[in-house]
């Protein structure tokens, strides 16, 4: 199984980002899927969970900011960002949990 994630970048504060994950060797449509980020110095954190069935979940941090969603005919789940803020500046990963995979992280960078 392997997970690409793409679309990380240095964004202003107000800024819009779109995060991509696109999942391989895996019936994409059968698994839960996830964002999770980590800042520097920080651990890990769970940012927003998307069921197979479609049901999300998101932290409190990002909720009316990001929003998750999926397209299991491009077997890719993604993260839309909105109103970004430097706190968000961390490593993003993307995470399929039927298999426990991780894919390898993209930067993002809020910073005037």
């Amino acid at each position: 199984v392997q997970l690409q994630a793409s679309g990380g970048g240095l964004v202003q504060p107000g800024g819009s980002l779109r995060l991509s994950c696109v999942v391989s060797g895996r019936i994409f449509a059968d698994t839960d899927m996830a964002w999770f980020r980590q800042a520097p110095g920080k651990q890990r954190e769970l940012v927003a969970s998307i069921s197979s069935g479609g049901i999300i979940t998101d932290t409190y941090s990002v909720k009316g900011r990001f929003s998750i969603f999926r397209d299991n005919d491009k077997n890719t789940v993604y993260l839309q960002m909105h109103s970004l803020k430097p706190e968000d500046t961390a490593v993003y990963y993307c995470y399929e949990y039927q298999g426990r995979n991780w894919g390898q992280g993209t930067l993002v960078t809020v910073s005037s």
